[in-house]
């Protein structure tokens, strides 16, 4: 049973006669009627009363063209709702990301629900190293991550460039110091991060290097409880830019350099390299492309060579 048979049947039924239906489907009345056999002979029932004049249906023919209507109907929405993917009225944006790379995200989900708002967008939040392992298990579409992962599975875009910040409270000691050297830190109580990263094995590299000691007293398990702790005037914490840009600029926290801790960090949007992204993901990259060339560093789109 083929629904270019059913079409047939439904127009032999609803014009009912042979001729009419050959004359609306632009076809002979001989084509018509071979046709209406080879379904008689698929469903093994005969579908029309042939002795009838009127092109009148048998029950068999009532219950299939029932099913028939429904099945095309279904069609008719399946073709609709591809277009409707195509031209984005309708989709799914999968992204994976951290706490931390999860900020980057804001402005261009924001962006991008502005062009597109019939798409719906989810971020899993997740360990950036895990990110690559579940790309490769198809969990989601996109991930954003800090390194570049295995160059021949992964295609990377590099998307925002952040640097690490030292902070502290409106009233802490330093909170008036334009500048400090890493050495000035030895004796201040670090609020840190508790999840291992290569940024937080840089910075204990970093301490060690200048024979300095790290005191991380205290351990927490997010940047957002990092940053209020410490603007509630307990101890210093390292944390990146990104997340504590409204802070700052609120006055909550003070920013603090130190030019021993001076460390940039590229953010980047990767995929499978062999993955055919959906509509929703070709128009997200488009949209991050569009916010790099409107609103310039620190954003960025620069695609990463393979080798």
């Amino acid at each position: 049973m083929e629904l270019n048979q059913l079409e047939t049947f439904l127009a032999v039924a609803e014009e009912r006669s042979f001729s009419r239906a050959a004359v609306r489907l632009h076809r002979t009345q001989p084509a018509v009627s071979q046709v209406i056999r080879k379904l008689e002979e698929s469903v093994g029932e005969t579908l029309f009363d042939r002795a009838a004049r009127d092109g009148s249906l048998t029950a068999a023919g009532v219950l299939l063209r029932d099913y028939a209507q429904r099945l095309l109907a279904l069609r008719r929405e399946a073709s609709s709702a591809m277009g409707e993917l195509k031209n984005l009225e309708r989709g799914h944006l999968q992204l994976a990301a951290n706490e931390y790379t999860c900020m980057y995200l804001l402005p261009a989900i924001d962006a991008f629900r502005r062009e597109f708002p019939h798409v719906s967008v989810t971020v899993q939040r997740m360990l950036a190293s895990r990110i690559p392992e579940e790309l490769s298990l198809r969990t989601f579409e996109l991930g954003v991550i800090s390194y570049r992962p295995d160059p021949a599975q992964f295609r990377t875009i590099a998307v925002y460039a952040d640097s690490l910040a030292f902070i502290v409270g409106p009233r802490h000691a330093l909170a008036k110091a334009h500048r400090v050297s890493i050495n000035d830190l030895g004796s201040e109580l670090f609020v840190a991060h508790n999840v291992t990263s290569p940024l937080r094995r840089k910075v204990i590299e970093a301490f060690q290097r200048y024979r300095t000691p790290l005191n991380m007293g205290i351990e927490l398990p997010t940047i957002e409880a990092i940053k209020r702790f410490v603007a509630m005037g307990n101890g210093v914490a390292l944390v990146p830019h990104l997340t504590v840009a409204h802070e700052l600029e609120a006055g909550d926290l003070v920013r603090v350099k130190v030019d021993e801790l001076e460390m940039r960090r590229v953010l980047r949007l990767t995929h499978r390299r062999q993955a055919t992204l959906s509509y929703a993901g070709k128009a997200f990259l488009h949209t991050l492309k569009e916010l790099a060339r409107k609103q310039g560093p620190p954003f960025y789109f620069h695609v990463e060579r393979a080798g």
